[in-house]
């Protein structure tokens, strides 16, 4: 131990403030023996004098020079991972999404011809210490693994922005993932677009069953969103509500967040009036009709919802308006705005909707339901309604993505779903794969999201009478498509379409309406 005697005491303060500042031991020796503390020349570091700098320079050094190298890919422990950038928010598409590829009208049905597509992600913190493969081996089950080896000799996978060559590549905090696929979108109603109202506020049409509102799951092309950005220029717009793929009606659109926001002020105050039509099963009272059942979400992936007291508070309020003897025309006025609310609560009184794909099945029960009778677990409920729809070939319904569906049936049953599509081989390839990580809505993916910085690399020729023409696509298959390989028989248009009709909104200063469907008239009988 060194003892020093002080000759003042305020010389204490100094000691200290020498020791914080990191003083040499010689200096402050000296100080502390009374030495004179003049400057003396400072000697060269190693690396002045030619010499190897040292270890923590040498750190230093290398740092810098990584740094001017991001993503440069490395063994083991000692791989770098670049910071993450700063994400747009929101969704904003422009002419190189439009341009993404085309479509064509066929048999009724609006279809877009496959393209290739890139999905990104940023490392789940689940992921990290995990290897590529594992991630891949049990998050995206709905590819086999064999795929994913082809994928990255192909050089579709991108580990940040690098060709990832090893799936065995640890990954990191911050990694950054892109997956290049052949996307092959689901067909839609030929059906148009019509417009209610157009002003410099907002954007008000008359949206198809079948038609999503904006890019989720396996669509983004056959989107009420890409149709009215490519077709007719509108960008830039904000959805003030939402309808089911499969209900049609009055769809709001904000040219500005300060529109969606006034809007969207008026919805949570209760202000915004809606009014739907939809025709149900059997004879509904005469008498109004209120329900007020709470609904609890089964599950995001499948979209399926039900009675149950766990569920949140819900308020619909039901006018018969006629009786054909076999099915009623109904109108709804929802108070609350919880997902399926209208199709849940009609299922409960026993009325569902003539042609729901979920609420008007057997598999709720010999009543489909009735009462919130189901006698089966959310697990029991989920596997019946899908292999309800894998048997009668109509899964495309339940907007279920196949790495979804591989998680509720299993391996065994999602070959037998492939298997009654009646595919057809129309190539040989080693490897079956294609749409490995089809995302559900932005609110529930989790997963792989589109890149807003995709370009099309593909490329098409445009059919001669304007955007319609027959498919003819045999020289842009893709060697890695599993779609490419398949010929699925196209639903009818009437498949897809459900007898649910937004009919009016009413908002403070605003009030939009549109026709009376078909189905809906007193005079309709179903063919």
């Amino acid at each position: 131990m060194l003892l020093v005697r002080l000759q003042r005491l305020d010389q204490l303060p100094l000691v200290l403030l020498s020791f914080a500042r990191g003083f040499r031991a010689r200096p402050l020796l000296a100080f502390l023996a009374g030495e004179s503390m003049e400057e003396k020349p400072v000697v060269p570091e190693a690396s002045e004098r030619g010499g190897s700098p040292p270890p923590a320079k040498k750190r230093r050094l290398l740092r810098a020079g990584r740094e001017k190298q991001p993503g440069l890919p490395e063994e083991g422990e000692k791989r770098y991972v670049p910071p993450p950038k700063k994400r747009n928010p929101g969704v904003s598409f422009s002419d190189a999404h439009f341009a993404e590829t085309t479509y064509y009208f066929e048999s009724g049905l609006r279809k877009v011809r496959p393209y290739f597509f890139d999905f990104q992600t940023y490392c789940k913190g689940r992921w990290v210490g995990k290897s590529l493969l594992h991630v891949f081996g049990t998050e995206f089950r709905a590819q086999p693994l064999e795929y994913y080896r082809a994928a990255s000799a192909a050089g579709r996978l991108r580990l940040n922005e690098q060709p990832v060559r090893d799936l065995g590549v640890v990954l990191k905090n911050n990694d950054f993932l892109r997956n290049t696929v052949h996307r092959h979108e689901p067909p839609v109603t030929a059906q148009a677009i019509e417009f209610l109202e157009e002003n410099d506020e907002v954007v008000v049409v008359d949206k198809p069953s079948s038609l999503p509102v904006h890019p989720c799951g396996r669509f983004r092309h056959n989107t009420v969103i890409f149709i009215l950005g490519k077709d007719y220029n509108l960008k830039e717009l904000h959805t003030v509500h939402r309808l089911d793929r499969l209900t049609s009606g009055v769809l709001m659109f904000a040219k500005s967040a300060e529109v969606s926001k006034r809007i969207d002020q008026q919805v949570r105050q209760r202000q915004l009036e809606k009014e739907y039509v939809c025709r149900v099963l059997g004879e509904f009272p005469e008498n109004e009709v209120t329900c007020e059942e709470p609904i609890l979400v089964v599950s995001y992936k499948v979209g399926v919802c039900r009675v149950d007291p766990k569920g949140k508070f819900c308020k619909t309020v039901f006018q018969r308006l006629s009786y054909n003897g076999k099915t009623s025309v109904v109108k709804c006025f929802p108070y609350t705005g919880r997902t399926h609310q209208i199709r849940v609560h009609l299922q409960f009184l026993g009325h569902p909707i003539v042609n729901d794909p979920i609420y008007n099945t057997e598999v709720w029960g010999p009543e489909k339901g009735k009462g919130g009778n189901i006698n089966k677990t959310d697990e029991e409920l989920l596997r019946a309604l899908v292999e309800g729809h894998i048997s009668k070939q109509n899964l495309g319904l339940l907007d279920i993505a196949e790495e979804d569906l591989n998680l509720i049936v299993g391996n065994k049953e999602q070959d037998t779903s492939m298997n009654a599509a009646k595919s057809v081989q129309v190539t040989s390839v080693s490897v079956d794969p294609c749409n490995a990580e089809e995302p559900k809505c932005e609110r529930e993916c989790g997963m792989l999201t589109p890149s807003q910085n995709s370009v099309p690399q593909i490329q098409v020729p445009e059919p001669k009478s304007g955007e319609t023409g027959s498919n003819e696509l045999e020289d842009e298959r893709d060697p890695l498509c599993r779609e490419c390989k398949l010929v699925r028989p196209d639903p009818s248009p009437k498949d897809l379409v459900m007898y649910l009709h937004a009919l009016r909104y009413k908002g403070a200063d605003f009030e939009y309406c549109s026709k009376v469907p078909a189905w809906a008239q007193d005079d309709w009988e179903e063919t």
